[in-house]
């Protein structure tokens, strides 16, 4: 069996997000970055799956962005995968979702991966369209957002959790694709041994241009901050004082609405 995790290298949420000088995407310069969380759970059930049938399947890493990047993968190695791909691109962020899910169905097509995994959407975007494109794409099986998932002769069986919180469960033939959702799994944090054992590991290295799937669709033409608002108004003070307060406040509001 082959396996392919597709993994995405994000900014730490907790950062201050700014625009950057041409207004297409947010300043990288002061900030610090770490695997998508999502992608975190599809590379544990990956290595979850392997550990499972005994370490025969090959798992292979693939993420698209700049030089930096190379440090995710080297994480998802660590934990477990056994050989990367990274997609050289420094204008990752100009992209839509087709057009980075034409480039992995671009590489997947030539290696006969049984089935793939990626997290159910980026933290950065957050459209969770690009693993079901590149099911389409590669005319495989899809079955998304995880919360359980075994695996039994050639089956899946994948838990997904459905609007409303209820969950439904769906059974696919491999080739497939799942995408991952929070709580499916806990992600193994890397040991040292590990850690050192995936600097020794290939990650080979490609270029937009050298996968067919680097068509020029569309481009971000700008983006633009949320509009600054005032601060909350807190009344203290007896009750009758705060009604009345309150009352004078709306009246005001009104008025200046109409």
């Amino acid at each position: 069996m082959k396996i392919l995790v597709c993994i995405k290298q994000v900014p730490d949420m907790e950062s201050r997000f700014r625009p950057n000088g041409d207004k297409t995407w947010y300043d990288e310069s002061d900030l610090a970055f770490r695997m998508n969380e999502y992608d975190e759970y599809a590379v544990e059930q990956a290595v979850q799956l392997k550990e499972q049938l005994g370490g025969e399947p090959e798992i292979t890493v693939l993420s698209i962005g700049p030089e930096r990047t190379v440090e995710a993968i080297k994480k998802a190695l660590a934990m477990g995968g056994d050989r990367a791909v990274h997609i050289r691109d420094d204008r990752y962020y100009q992209k839509d979702p087709w057009q980075i899910a034409s480039m992995i169905a671009s590489y997947a097509k030539g290696e006969g991966f049984d089935l793939i995994f990626t997290g159910m959407q980026s933290q950065d975007r957050g459209s969770a369209q690009v693993g079901v494109i590149v099911a389409e794409l590669l005319g495989i099986a899809c079955a998304t957002t995880l919360v359980g998932f075994s695996y039994d002769g050639g089956t899946i069986t994948a838990k997904r959790e459905l609007e409303g919180g209820i969950k439904g469960v769906a059974k696919l033939k491999l080739p497939a694709l799942v995408t991952c959702q929070l709580g499916l799994n806990t992600p193994r944090y890397p040991t040292l041994p590990n850690i050192m054992k995936a600097k020794k590991k290939e990650i080979a290295s490609l270029t937009p241009a050298e996968l067919s799937g680097e068509a020029e669709l569309t481009a971000t033409a700008a983006i633009y901050p949320p509009a600054k608002k005032g601060g909350g108004l807190v009344l203290e003070g007896e009750i009758g004082i705060q009604v009345d307060r309150l009352m004078g406040i709306l009246k005001e509001k009104t008025a200046v609405l109409r």
